[in-house]
Formats: C-alpha cells, structure tokens, sequence
C-alpha cells in the first residue's frame, strides 16, 4: 500500500548529486569535475576540497567547459559537467550535439535547478524543454532520478555506463523515500501494483504521485505508481506491462507536455497498446517567479491535479 511508503527525511536531489560526485572522487581516479561558475549551487565543494586537481572552474562558459569535457574523454577521464539545467541544455545545444553525442563521448552532463521548482528565480532559469532536447540526441541516455538518494546513485551509476548521459535534478528539499531501494539505468521502479490506472512519472513529480495515488486508494481505487526515472532508454517492457492491466495511465512530469515523458509513453502505447491517456505537465508555457508549491499549484502539477487526471482516464476507459 501506498501509505506505508516510509519517508526517512528531507533533502534536495541537488545534494544527492554532491555526495554521490564526492563519493565517486574518493574511489575513482578518472572522475572530473566541471562547473560553470556554479560550484556551490552543485554541492561541489567536498569533492573540490578533496580533489583540486580533478576539479575545472570554466567560469560563465558553459559551451567551453563542454569542449573541454569532451576533450577530457579522449584521455580516459570521466567528465562530470555541472550548471543549472538550463544553462546545461538550452545555452550549449549545439556544443553538446556536435562535440559530445555525435562522437559519442564519455561525458556526464549533470544539470541542477531544473523545472518550474526552480522558484523565486523565474521564467528565465526554469527550463521546461530540457527533457525533449535532449531524449532526442541520439545515443543520449535521460535519466531524472526522484528523490535524495535515488540522484546520489545515480551519479555514482553513470559514472560506470559508457557513453553521453544526461543527469536532471533540482532545487527544493523534498522527500526522501528511497532509501534501500535499488537503482538500475532503465528499469522502472514499482511503488505499487494496481489494475485501475497506471501512473508514470519522474523527478520530483514521483512524490506527488504517490501522494495522488494515497488519496486515490482512500476512495477505493487501485493504483499503480510507476517511477520512470529513466526517460532514455525508456523501460518498455514495464511500460506495457503496467497498461495492459490497467487499461489507462496518466503521466506526470515537471516539464512541458510536448515532447516530455508523457509523449514517450504515448508513442510505446500507440505503437504497442493504445490505452486512454491524461498528461500532467506544463501545457506549452513558459513559468515565472515563485515559490515551488504555488508553482506546482499554479501550473497544475499538484497532487491534487495528479487525482483529477486519474478520474478523468479512468472514465475514458
């Protein structure tokens, strides 16, 4: 059941990724750390302290430090890229499209402050099409873990997959409710079983379902709460597998609609399994300045919006 899902505590993803990198400096050598001017907004300053000689401060030069990334990569190291996601995408697109995915290299774009929970910061930083520019590199795996510990193992995760990876996290402390769950590039991870609506979702949004889905089960539905933390190479198999017992599924991402999650469990069912789906996300808009909960609020990322979207499918069926 839902309700029994144990929070051990809060802390933001971003952190999960600074004890992860500080933890991959510790045990393997070829780890690099890079960052834009942002080295205390990543949680670097551990490993900086402990491996000055395997940490670059490119300053406000992100297209620069992803050169310099990928020339790390011909040497055997494993660059880690480290700025907002925004400036890790949008601003550098090009230099990651031609000097990273195109060779494919060993790079580990790691981008914090990512979605609408960016907050007081505005429009400008929260990047909602971040998720979609990037699943469509090729040979790019996406992955945006939900929580604390999920993000600290999956930094220490990529670190051992070869090839360019994409690391999404954020800002705000949130829960922390996988601890001793294991965490495995491209396999889906199961909060409950259900057979009335499946619920996909990822990064922080993972939370909100869970608790949509307590309230969901409180009215006597059966829920399934599917944590697809990683986007690229999507986990089809459980994808299908969860749709062809519920026969419906919402989605639930902090991100546009267009070209998100949403859209590649739609192409899989379409292809596949065609089943009614509801779309929680961003609707082809731009964020402003807040806090993250009005923005959750406001944009309709609750979990309140998360329920209303299940009773919606549920009743297309």
């Amino acid at each position: 059941m839902l309700k029994e899902i144990q929070v051990t505590g809060k802390k933001d993803t971003r952190s999960g990724f600074g004890d992860g990198i500080t933890e991959l400096g510790r045990t393997n050598p070829n780890v690099v750390a890079l960052t834009a001017d942002l080295a205390g907004s990543l949680k670097l300053g551990t490993f900086i302290k402990e491996n000055p000689d395997r940490f670059i401060q490119c300053g406000i030069a992100e297209a620069n430090m992803v050169g310099i990334a990928a020339g790390l990569t011909i040497g055997g190291k494993i660059p880690f890229t480290t700025t907002f996601a925004n400036f890790s995408t949008g601003r550098v697109y090009d230099q990651i499209r031609q000097s990273v995915a195109y060779s494919g290299k060993n790079v580990k774009i790691c981008a914090s402050h990512a979605g609408l929970t960016l907050g007081e910061d505005g429009a400008t930083h929260q990047i909602l099409e971040d998720i979609g520019m990037m699943k469509m590199l090729p040979g790019m795996t996406v992955i945006v873990p939900c929580d604390y510990e999920q993000t600290r193992q999956a930094t220490l995760g990529i670190a051992a997959y070869e090839g360019p990876v994409y690391l999404r996290f954020g800002r705000p402390v949130w829960p922390i409710f996988t601890e001793g769950l294991p965490f495995e590039i491209g396999k889906a991870q199961f909060f409950s079983k259900g057979t009335d609506v499946s619920i996909f979702a990822c990064g922080h949004m993972v939370w909100n379902a869970i608790e949509a889905g307590k309230k969901l089960e409180a009215e006597g539905l059966s829920v399934e709460i599917v944590n697809i933390h990683t986007i690229k190479p999507l986990d089809e198999e459980a994808v299908l597998a969860s749709i062809r017992k519920t026969g419906c599924a919402v989605t639930a991402e902090e991100h546009n609609v267009l070209g998100g999650l949403g859209e590649s469990i739609a192409r899989v069912t379409a292809k596949h399994h065609p089943v009614p789906i509801e779309m929680v996300g961003t609707q082809d808009t731009f964020g402003e300045s807040g806090t993250p909960a009005q923005l959750l609020e406001k944009y309709g990322l609750s979990p309140d919006h998360i329920v209303e979207a299940a009773k919606k499918v549920i009743s297309r069926k």
